[in-house]
């Protein structure tokens, strides 16, 4: 007589210790599990719902500047320092990890209007309303030593902005003109004028280290070229923009940020009309940031609220408001991609978490599984329609609600008028203008 005899190895299914986690064996056959899909859509449910519950993004406040915020810098080579200039002329180095002030310097008389450091980081440059350059050591003087400047540079007319190259010892400053300056000599090495009367801003491309670019008073953004002696090209908008930021990731792309309440994306070899108009500010932007992993960036805005939107999409994913916090001023992405930075009207700076329910501190192997896991089931899920609406509600101050609502009834409204115009004229005498189009004027090169 035959006997069938089930034969196991244990070493399938024991556990060593008592600590090891069960062997489960497991056939992952879909037609063995009819559930599975019912059963992730609950989790990814719950996952979105807990990832509304623990966003906190408010970490800190920095206050002890005297008066509003005008501008920001992030160390070129310590994640935890950062330079602020208020509107008295004061000059504050905090020290991130402690959220104190660590050093305190009047580097001007009226406005501080920019602050950029030095690619090694051993010193760092500020402009402000005395029509100064100076350039000051990032190392505290010593005991007994008085807090000076390393180097004085006395122009004709206020500088507005400032930006430095990325390795080389020159950087480019903006007000009447651009002007570049070698930081060896006390007279610019080359100057761009286009007929404007101002520059707010100037930036230089961290890829393509030789362009920068220019927001200027009549409306344009002036593309540069440093080894060359006039302009490249300009295109000019309906309305003004404020600043820009250059793509860290992608060398030919800026965004734009504008007094019409939106931002552009450009590529600077088609300026025609840009790749991407990005809406949601209720008020004009004055500044913007990327990541430096170039796949998102920041905005901060007169209405008091900071956004954070991704680079290829045309609303924001996220925004940031205290009941305190006045007008954004400027904002700043810190350089490990987790953490930003805004400073405000009302003398305070303000850390957020880039990510808004990221969990801060050491996360355990198990805890990151579960994590990847959950953000997994929620791209999966992301288009349903009560997962997407957990997912896209975000409280915002009355106000903005209010004047966002007025936007959208005043922008239909628009559309609607268009429509009819076109539906009693010759048909072909008015043109379809898309949303791209509709804000740029002209391009000179």
């Amino acid at each position: 007589m035959k006997v069938k005899v089930l034969s196991r190895n244990p070493d399938d299914y024991v556990r060593e210790t008592k600590y090891d986690i069960q062997r489960v064996p497991r056939n992952y056959d879909p037609s063995l599990h009819p559930f599975e899909v019912s059963r992730e859509y609950t989790r990814a449910l719950n996952a979105t719902k807990l990832e509304r519950v623990f966003a906190k993004p408010f970490l800190a406040s920095l206050d002890g500047h005297r008066d509003g915020v005008n501008c920001m810098a992030k160390h070129s080579t310590s994640l935890s320092s950062l330079l602020s200039g208020s509107c008295d002329g004061e000059l504050k180095i905090w020290n991130l990890t402690k959220r104190e002030c660590v050093r305190t310097l009047q580097a001007h008389e009226g406005f501080v209007r920019g602050i950029v450091v030095r690619f090694c980081g051993t010193s760092f440059f500020t402009v402000g309303d005395d029509k100064t350059i100076k350039q000051w050591k990032m190392q505290c003087p010593g005991y007994g030593e008085e807090e000076e400047p390393l180097n004085t540079i006395l122009g004709k007319t206020v500088f507005t902005g400032l930006d430095h190259h990325r390795t080389e010892g020159v950087f480019a400053t903006c007000g009447q003109q651009v002007d570049i300056w070698d930081e060896q000599r006390s007279s610019p090495i080359r100057s761009f004028t286009w007929g404007v009367d101002s520059f707010s801003s100037v930036r230089f491309n961290p890829v393509e280290t030789d362009l920068l670019a220019s927001c200027a008073s009549d409306r344009s953004i002036v593309l540069y070229d440093m080894r060359e002696a006039t302009p490249l090209k300009k295109v000019v908008m309906t309305m003004r923009s404020n600043t820009l930021s250059w793509n860290p990731m992608e060398a030919y792309h800026f965004t734009c940020a504008n007094e019409d309440y939106n931002l552009y994306t450009y590529d600077m070899r088609n300026l025609e009309q840009p790749l991407l108009v990005h809406m949601d500010h209720v008020s004009a932007v004055l500044d913007i940031d990327f990541s430096p992993t170039g796949k998102e960036f920041v905005s901060a805005s007169f209405d008091k609220t900071i956004r954070i939107f991704p680079k290829d999409g045309g609303h924001s994913r996220e925004v940031y408001h205290t009941k305190r916090m006045q007008h954004v001023i400027c904002v700043k992405w810190s350089a490990d991609n987790k953490y930003i930075l805004s400073g405000s009207d009302e003398m305070n700076i303000r850390l957020w978490k880039a990510n808004a329910s990221e969990k801060l501190g050491v996360v355990g192997h198990r805890e990151k599984a579960a994590t990847n896991y959950n953000q997994k089931l929620k791209e999966k899920f992301q288009h349903h329609p009560q997962i997407k609406r957990i997912a896209r509600h975000r409280h915002l101050p009355k106000t903005v609600y209010h004047q966002s609502k007025e936007i959208r009834v005043m922008r239909e409204a628009r559309r609607r008028k268009e429509k009819n115009v076109r539906k009693h004229s010759k048909p072909g005498s008015v043109p379809v203008a898309t949303e791209r189009e509709k804000h740029v004027v002209t391009v000179v090169k």
